[in-house]
Parts: C-alpha cells; structure tokens; sequence
C-alpha cells in the first residue's frame, strides 16, 4: 500500500466523533500509529496548568502566546513520536489546535476571528512545515447548527465561557474550511457513524483493505 502521508489529523468540534473514527482507522492497516492528543506527548505544562483551576489558566490567566506554544509544542512531540515507515494518526492536527488557540483568543481578549488566527498562526510558525493531511467533521456547514448539535449531545449543559467559546469554534473552523485549511471536509449531518467513515477513506484516496469494524462509541 503506498502513498501513505506521514500523518493523518482528524479535526472537529467535540462530540463530532474524532475519536470513533481514529479508531476505526487504526483497525483497517496495521501501520497506522495511534499518536493520540497533544497533552499526551508533553504532559508537565498541562499538569502545572491543571493543578489549580483548569478553566481559569485557560480562559483568563493564560496568554495567547503561551497558549499556542503549548499547543505547537505538544504537536512537534507528537510527531516526533512517529515510528519510520509508519502513518501517525492524530486527534486534532495543526488546523484544529490553531483554531482551538483562535478561539480561545477571541472570546479572552475580543480579537475578531480574522485577527485570531493571524496572531495564532504566527505565533506557532515553522510546526506548519509538519507534513499532515488534516481531515475536519463538522456536524452541519452551518455553524449555529453545528453548535446545536454538537451541545445536544453533551450529557451536561455547557456552563460559563465554554458555550461562547464553542460558538465561536464552529465559526472558525468553517472559516478555515473556506480558505482550504483542510485536505478534506466532511458534513456529518444526517450521515452516521459507517458513513462518514466511508467518506473519510473514499475522500483521502487511500485504498484501505475493509474489515469487520464492529461498534464504537460515538465520540
């Protein structure tokens, strides 16, 4: 099988079903490599971040350009982690923690969306050279929509900042999807969990070998 990338990304918003779909790759080619999240790969800076209160550090005391440091550098750990000869598979790529340092930064600190991810993307710099073929699930092209969905789905209401900053999410990440930030896209709505992986493989071009993938959690 050739023509692998070095990695594949999986991005979306939560409960879109990145983590179902990493998984069902995982099954179907014996050389992909499960790298996981960026915390992972360097765990001492979200430790320190989460000691006292997580959301605070997150939404009010930490800086943007700390923030997105962490982030891209969890990342470059991440890829280093790959084994030679094998296709990293990633929750949430570079696209995805750019869109999650942006929308972070603009609920914070009132940038636009447009001013965000120009200030996010500078400050992560040369981790784009990273070769990555980003996937994006978005559960509907419209973003309020996709907000609705996403939420509903979770087994609490969101509380404080969170549902602004999620609102804000969709919107970047379809705004990203527009200016080509992403390989591939993929509308979930009214598709489930056999389908959209279908997509996935179909839209990345990769004959993969199909196997009995069973049942997953749909998250």
């Amino acid at each position: 099988m050739g023509g692998m990338p070095d990695f594949i990304s999986l991005n979306g918003p939560d409960n879109v079903g990145k983590t179902t779909q990493l998984r069902r790759l995982a099954r179907r080619w014996e050389r992909f490599q499960m790298l996981g999240a960026v915390h992972e790969h360097d765990p001492g800076p979200w430790e320190r971040a989460a000691a006292d209160d997580y959301a605070t550090w997150w939404f009010e005391t930490s800086t943007t350009v700390e923030l997105t440091s962490m982030l891209a550098g969890g990342h470059a750990k991440r890829a280093a982690a790959r084994e030679p000869e094998r296709t990293g598979l990633l929750d949430r790529g570079l696209p995805m923690l750019i869109a999650v340092a942006a929308a972070t930064s603009v609920v914070k600190e009132g940038l636009s969306a447009r001013e965000a991810l120009w200030t996010v993307r500078e400050i992560a710099g040369p981790i784009s050279a990273l070769p990555e073929t980003s996937v994006l699930l978005i559960p509907s092209l419209d973003p309020d929509r996709s907000y609705a969905i996403t939420s509903a789905r979770e087994s609490r209401p969101w509380t404080g900042i969170y549902p602004a900053y999620q609102k804000v999410l969709h919107e970047i990440l379809l705004r990203q999807a527009e200016e080509g930030a992403y390989d591939l896209v993929v509308d979930c709505e009214h598709h489930n969990r056999a389908d959209v992986h279908e997509r996935i493989v179909e839209g990345l071009g990769i004959p993969l070998p199909a196997e009995d993938l069973g049942e997953d959690d749909d998250q």
